[in-house]
């Protein structure tokens, strides 16, 4: 299968892939929209949010777009464009398509990674959706537990907050047989 973009209007992504789904069949065509968990500290309350990684971009898989699919995709509420144009639509490849690819692994939603800081306080991904982008980290920031990633997508560049936990190391050694 192959990923293929679809711009639609921001803050509609989840509508349209409710409609999209009853129009294409799951086997023919299968959207994803990564979001990622974020805690956010509202009035001194914590609560769990959920943002896109890519605001107004959903992820079509499918073997090969064909007139069916860009018909029925093109007439719902919403659409803008595919990528990289409707008269040129092109598949994901190379490094769009390794990140996409990483994101959709984590399924829709997208928690939080578990990280550890080293002794000259640089982040250390031990393991989640941070593991492999630690060269894009351009900003980290320890109190509200997030990392400024940047990614680049179709020549685009977005700047995407992800949440991290911070693995404690034991202080005790391990007790010795």
């Amino acid at each position: 299968m192959s990923y293929f973009v679809v711009s639609v209007e921001p803050r509609t992504e989840a509508r349209f892939m409710t409609m999209a789904a009853k129009l294409l069949p799951a086997d023919l065509a299968r959207f994803h929209w990564p979001r990622r968990r974020l805690t956010v500290r509202r009035r001194g309350k914590s609560e769990e949010s959920l943002a896109p990684v890519f605001p107004g971009y959903l992820f079509l898989e499918t073997g090969v777009v064909t007139e069916e699919i860009f018909r029925t995709v093109k007439r719902l509420p919403g659409f803008y464009r595919f990528l990289e144009s409707n008269d040129r639509i092109r598949e994901l490849s190379g490094d769009d398509l390794q990140l996409v690819a990483h994101f959709v692994r984590f399924g829709d939603v997208i928690g939080k990674s578990l990280v550890t800081f080293d002794e000259h306080s640089r982040i250390e991904v031990a393991e989640g959706p941070l593991a492999g982008l630690e060269g894009r980290i351009v900003k980290v920031d320890r109190r509200k537990q997030r990392a400024k990633v940047r990614l680049d997508l179709y020549q685009e560049t977005f700047l995407v907050d992800f949440g991290f936990e911070v693995l404690v190391p034991s202080s005790s050694p391990a007790p010795e047989n």
